[in-house]
Parts: structure tokens; sequence; C-alpha cells
């Protein structure tokens, strides 16, 4: 039998996991969150109408949701949303058009994601979920 645990790196492993998605995420959101006008134009302009009912969640989102990521707090629900905000905003509706190179990035923090959400948090995080 194969043995998936990641040994006795697992939880530093989550926990750089969790850091790393968490930063992209306050990085691309600290933008959107500064301006939401441009960024409800922005969401427009890639389909979603209106855009400042689609924009202006994902900035929140993004922003707090990267915060609360790094430190632990629900990230595997917020690992949930993001893999969900990957696949329907960025690959599905806008970049998948354009070929592998535009898209291929996001594929990286959709798998990031997918890690958070089948093994957890980790045992650094501040307040992780349970389904129990």
């Amino acid at each position: 039998m194969i043995d998936f645990s990641l040994g006795e790196y697992q939880q530093v492993v989550l926990a750089l996991s969790r850091l790393t998605v968490g930063l992209v995420m306050v990085y691309f959101g600290w933008p959107k969150i500064k301006d939401l006008r441009a960024n409800a134009n922005d969401f427009t302009g890639m389909g979603f109408k209106p855009g400042w009912f689609w924009g202006t969640p994902i900035a929140f989102l993004e922003f707090f949701g990267g915060i609360l990521m790094i430190v632990g707090v629900y990230a595997e629900i917020f690992a949930i949303l993001f893999a969900a905000q990957m696949l329907v905003g960025t690959i599905w509706k806008v970049k998948v058009q354009k070929g592998f190179p535009h898209y291929s990035y996001d594929l990286i923090l959709f798998a990031l994601c997918l890690v958070l959400i089948v093994f957890g948090a980790g045992s650094y995080s501040v307040l992780p979920f349970s389904f129990s």
C-alpha cells in the first residue's frame, strides 16, 4: 500500500501552502479593495455582469480571506472558496481560451487549495475547521 502522508514534514508543508495561497490572495486582493469601482469595471469587462455584484465579494474574499488563510482561521473553507474562484473566474470564464501559459499559475493555486481541502490547515493554524 502506498503511504500518502508527508511524514514529519506534513505540518510544515501545510503551513507553507496556507502562507503561499494567502499571500497571493492578499497581494491581488488589495488593489481590488483600494478601488472597488475600477474592480467592478474589470469584472464587467470579463463578462461578470453586473461587475459590482461579482467584483466586490471577490475583492473582500481575496484580501480578508487571504489574511485569514495565512493565520489559519477556517483555512479549509477559504481553500474551497479560492479553488472555486480559480475554476470559475480564472480558468473557465477568462483565461482558458488564451492557452496554457495564461492559466498555469492559477492551476498551481488550485492544486495548493486542493491540498488544504484534503489534508486540512495543519496544526500550525489558529482555528482549523472540522466537519465533525
